[in-house]
């Protein structure tokens, strides 16, 4: 009896120990996709194994990012800031980067608490050296989706390799063109352009446009079972009950109105939280952002709270606990590569209301054009033989709306204000609509505040006409990476440094 007594006393200490123990943290990120999920109830999505994902733990229905770019949203996410904050307003391949190579991040923060720290798949921050992970594997970005296991496989060696609290973050290459209907044999049963149309904020949905869409869910299908296998390499190691497995897309699908842009389609993402024992499965309406990320991870892991964070914990909402949420999510556009998508605009949202000022108002707007050359070239790829200008026809054919819509993308106006309530894809722009004077001004108000207390560097009339100097004499990415941009510098009152970005070496576990 005594003999027995004693073993469950170990047993309750051993359980009280692992319950006390810091939990580890799984970040998966997707490229390039909105919530074109099952669990989001896209019609046409195959993802078994996220929808069951978010059943355990909590789906976020009303998530976004702060710019809809790869390099600036991903830093984002890594640092809890803005991207006007932190400086990676463009892509890492043509010469962004951060202002400062030591603010704060996750990877640091939490190796600071004791953490083992690792990636797989890209980074795509500069400069890499910022972030010192353990742990590198898969550095580039893998567009050619070669050896997907391997994302599983390294994870694996990873999670094993200690006993120690990890944050890993594996960074997957679909849902990102090119759109490839199938790899090593995913998905097992592609879906073809006569199973699908286009996502309903584009306004059209012309034939030569069904194959890549199709394409596209055929990538988020290949993306579910490889998250699938991750998730499955996460329970055979044991620790998945105390692991926090945080999923989110990195901004919206390279479609039109979405990817670089501050419409919903642009800035709208999945996010999935499953915590055991912590996070009550359950679907929140909160107006959520990434740059909830890092106070979240930081709170949850018990390291040192860095000061003057934008974001909040989503710890109160995790726990279906009563909280005083924001009521205006913000948000921001720069450029992506640089003079073919240079047009900065700043956003914007309520529970009912979006405001986005376009900051070049007036001008053209070059990534219209550019994603539409850039459309009609992915269109002959996949086989399509009527292809030139399908999108202006069909733009030309779509109601009055839509083409109102699509004018007000090429030449943007100083505001655009939508009702999401009664217009959810924002083809009715009510800047200039007397009846919604009141709400145009209340937003202009928020998102000026916001500015100024975020410190926003195009505040400045004049920094904002040397950045467009700056930017859109960039022709190509070797100009980029072979003469540094200045603004890290001008932008706060001193002349640009000659210091290119570095690189960080590889490191196995």
């Amino acid at each position: 009896m005594k003999f027995f007594i004693h073993y469950l006393c170990l047993l309750c200490a051993s359980a009280a120990l692992l319950q006390a123990a810091p939990p580890n943290v799984l970040l998966i990120v997707s490229e390039d996709n909105g919530p074109e999920l099952g669990c989001y109830g896209d019609p046409y999505a195959r993802t078994p194994n996220l929808d069951q994902l978010a059943s355990q733990g909590v789906r976020f229905n009303r998530a976004f990012v702060p710019q809809p770019g790869c390099s600036q949203s991903r830093a984002s996410f890594l640092t809890g800031l803005y991207p006007h904050q932190h400086g990676q307003i463009g892509l890492a391949t043509w010469g962004f980067r951060l202002y400062r190579e030591d603010t704060p991040n996750l990877p640091r923060s939490l190796k600071a608490a004791g953490y083992r720290t690792g990636i797989i798949g890209k980074l795509h921050v500069n400069p890499e050296s910022a972030f010192p992970f353990d742990f590198h594997e898969i550095t580039g970005a893998n567009f050619n989706r070669k050896q997907l296991g391997d994302y599983a496989k390294h994870a694996a060696s990873f999670i094993s390799a200690s006993d120690t609290p990890f944050f890993l973050s594996i960074n997957y290459p679909d849902a990102h063109d090119p759109w490839l209907r199938q790899v090593d044999g995913l998905p097992k049963s592609p879906q073809t352009g006569a199973e699908v149309k286009a996502m309903p904020y584009m306004g059209i949905d012309p034939p030569a446009m069904r194959e890549m869409v199709a394409d596209y869910y055929n990538s988020l299908a290949r993306l579910d079972a490889c998250v699938g296998e991750l998730l499955t390499t996460l329970e055979k190691s044991g620790k998945a009950s105390n692991t926090i497995v945080i999923y989110i897309g990195d901004h919206g699908a390279d479609f039109l109105r979405s990817k670089r842009t501050c419409y919903e389609g642009g800035l709208r993402i999945p996010l999935l939280i499953r915590w055991p024992g912590k996070a009550k499965p359950q679907v929140r309406e909160q107006l959520v952002s990434t740059i909830d990320l890092m106070p979240t991870v930081l709170n949850a892991c018990g390291a040192a709270p860095v000061a003057d964070l934008p974001g909040m914990p989503l710890q109160p909402l995790l726990a279906d606990e009563p909280a005083k949420w924001r009521t205006h999510l913000f948000a921001e556009y720069h450029t992506h590569a640089a003079a073919s998508n240079y047009h900065p605009q700043r956003s914007v949202r309520t529970e009912r209301f979006k405001l986005i000022e376009n900051l070049l108002s007036d001008t053209l707007n070059p990534d219209y054009a550019d994603t539409i050359r850039k459309l009609e070239t992915a269109a002959k790829k996949h086989g399509e033989t009527d292809c030139d200008d399908y999108i202006p026809k069909a733009i030309a054919a779509a109601s009055p709306e839509v083409r109102a819509a699509y004018a007000v993308m090429e030449k943007p106006p100083r505001y655009e204000l939508y009702d999401l309530q009664n217009d959810p894809h924002e083809f009715h722009n009510l800047a200039a609509d007397p009846a919604r004077a009141a709400t145009l001004t209340e937003l202009q108000t928020q998102l000026t505040a916001w500015r100024e207390q975020t410190t926003d560097p195009l505040l400045d009339p004049q920094n904002l006409a040397r950045l467009t100097a700056e930017v859109t004499a960039i022709k190509s990415k070797a100009e980029g990476k072979q003469r540094p941009l200045g603004y890290p510098d001008y932008f706060f009152g001193k002349e640009p440094s000659a210091t290119p970005p570095t690189k960080k070496k590889k490191k196995k576990p």
